[in-house]
């Protein structure tokens, strides 16, 4: 690759929401920007996490010279673990997005080798040919920054995500004048993040949600539970102050959430009044009046502390009729269906639950179509790359970058592993790299494929049915009568005619056999799957997972 040649990729964040990583290439220089992590949707049985697919990175190891992160929400810090573990390289983030992810690397027991350096909007890097800057945003999480690449190719911005709030919470302003002055120097790639660009006009203040919060707290009787993102620590902030307010003691449920405020208080972004955090046991014995409740779960979790609670499960706390339930978060796409299922059962336990927009408990951390035009305008970037989004974000904001300028051959729609490629000046979209998802499932880290997700929707759907078989060693002979096991396909006490048609027809095929066929097992097990298979479908219309056994003696 010759060294003025810079490429842009996404290893993800374009098609879907969440897992956002991205890279810039010059030459021999890769810079990473974000590392993060999605949840699952219902059709990835057992699956707990998925993170970027790396295999570029990796090929290229001794190319990549650092991970710049832009903030410290979980759709950009998630995956570092995964990737510091596979390759081990300097990390620079600021202040409150290291604490974050500092507690990440200790429970992965990598915090000693990890090579961490803090940043702010005035830290310049240089890597390579490549000179980095920064300018501060804001967002629902405080310390954000854009990111300033000074490449031989021309300036490339990477927004992070961003609003433009201008009465924020906690007096970190967006920085207008450094986004005016580095789009009058000009901008030659933007990469700017869609997530509201179907939503008009400008996304409200968090200080609106304040007032808001106060007046839920007094208007309850008894104790309030509210459940919001742990890394909303505005949010916090204002739960918090409407406890001291209403002359409340707040207790934290769900191990993020007590994680996040031990980390942001320490570090000063929380502002909590002494005596005032107590343990959940505590605030159990206390009078409901004086008790407020932080925890996890507002976007439906099912092991998540909101979750337990519907459920009656949570061992250190439980809700009672009268209790006020506050949820300060909308859904992501995709998780509606798991809050309405907890909303459900907080109704049922006789609870007042607050939710939904027109509660106006919560305003999104990003910005509207006028935001999104601001920052195009205060760019004037000469291409465009919309990111950090699902496709009909990324043509919406296509649109909105048309509508002030942006040429529409100059803007690029890219699927993740797409290249970009400027050379000479000439600009062009050019190749792939390696770009997927990695599923985590336990301790096991890309070891769960399609063939195995396969198999767990079939035993989730239609169950599983083992039939064991023992054969002479000598002729072949069946010496036993099959045995059927039945797990999720049919309840056997009930089945009895069925499973001994089973066996029987299991010992038809196996009578069938040649002997020189009985000699292979693979072909027993696969003539046995197909007539039980067809045999099973034509009684029950249900395609089991088929499994026999063979043993021989």
């Amino acid at each position: 690759m010759p060294q003025d040649k810079l490429w842009i990729a996404a290893l993800g964040g374009v098609h879907e929401i969440g897992k956002n990583m991205y890279f810039l290439q010059v030459g021999d220089d890769i810079i990473v920007i974000d590392c993060g992590s999605k949840f699952p949707d219902e059709s990835l049985l057992g699956i707990d996490l998925i993170i970027p697919d790396i295999a570029y990175l990796q090929d290229n190891k001794d190319k990549v010279r650092a991970l710049i992160v832009t903030h410290g929400h979980e759709d950009h810090i998630g995956g570092i673990p995964y990737l510091l573990k596979q390759m081990n390289i300097p990390l620079y983030a600021s202040r409150l997005t290291l604490g974050l992810i500092e507690i990440k690397l200790k429970e992965h027991r990598l915090l000693r080798d990890a090579t961490l350096h803090c940043i702010d909007a005035d830290s310049v890097l240089t890597f390579g040919p490549v000179t980095t800057s920064f300018f501060s945003t804001n967002h629902s999480i405080p310390d954000c920054l854009g990111v300033v690449f000074d490449t031989p190719e021309g300036t490339v911005v990477h927004t992070g995500d961003f609003k433009f709030d201008m009465t924020p919470v906690n007096k970190q302003y967006p920085d207008i004048h450094r986004m005016a002055e580095i789009g009058t120097k000009g901008v030659r790639f933007l990469l700017s993040e869609s997530t509201n660009a179907e939503r008009p006009g400008f996304t409200p203040s968090e200080q609106l949600v304040g007032a808001h919060m106060e007046e839920a707290f007094k208007q309850a009787d008894r104790r309030i539970f509210v459940s919001t993102f742990a890394s909303n620590v505005h949010r916090l902030q204002q739960v918090v102050d409407a406890a001291g307010l209403t002359g409340r003691k707040l207790a934290l449920l769900g191990r993020s959430m007590v994680n996040v405020v031990a980390v942001s208080k320490e570090l000063g972004y929380l502002s909590i009044p002494e005596g005032m955090l107590v343990e959940p046991a505590e605030a159990a014995k206390l009078p409901p009046q004086e008790v407020a409740v932080l925890c996890t779960g507002s976007q439906g979790e099912p092991m998540a502390a909101l979750s337990r609670l519907a459920n009656s499960s949570n061992r250190q706390m439980e809700i009672h009729a009268g209790d006020t339930v506050l949820l300060a978060a909308n859904p992501i796409p995709g998780n509606e269906r798991n809050v309405s299922r907890i909303v459900d059962n907080l109704y049922i336990l006789g609870a007042k639950v607050i939710y939904g927009s027109r509660s106006e408990l919560h305003v999104s951390g990003h910005g509207s179509q006028e935001e999104l035009k601001l920052m195009l305008t205060l760019m004037k970037p000469e291409y465009f790359i919309p990111i950090h989004g699902e496709y009909r974000m990324l043509h919406h904001h296509r649109l909105l970058a048309e509508a002030v300028g942006v040429q529409g051959d100059q803007i690029f729609l890219l699927k993740n592993g797409d290249l970009v490629e400027s050379a000479g000046g000439v600009v062009r979209q050019s190749g792939r790299v390696t770009a997927g998802q990695i599923f985590v499932d336990g301790l096991g880290i890309g070891d769960i494929g399609n063939v195995v997700l396969r198999d767990r929707r079939q035993l989730s759907a239609d169950g599983v049915l083992i039939t064991v078989i023992t054969l002479s060693q000598a002729d072949g002979r069946l010496l036993n009568e099959p045995d059927t096991i039945s797990r999720g396909f049919v309840y056997v006490r009930n089945s009895d005619t069925l499973m001994d048609e089973i066996n029987q027809l299991v010992k038809a095929t196996l009578q069938k056999m040649s002997r020189a066929d009985l000699e292979q097992w693979n072909i027993i097990k696969q003539t046995l799957k197909d007539s039980l298979s067809k045999f099973l479908y034509d009684k029950t219309k249900r395609r089991p997972m088929i499994l026999p056994i063979i043993i021989e003696v």
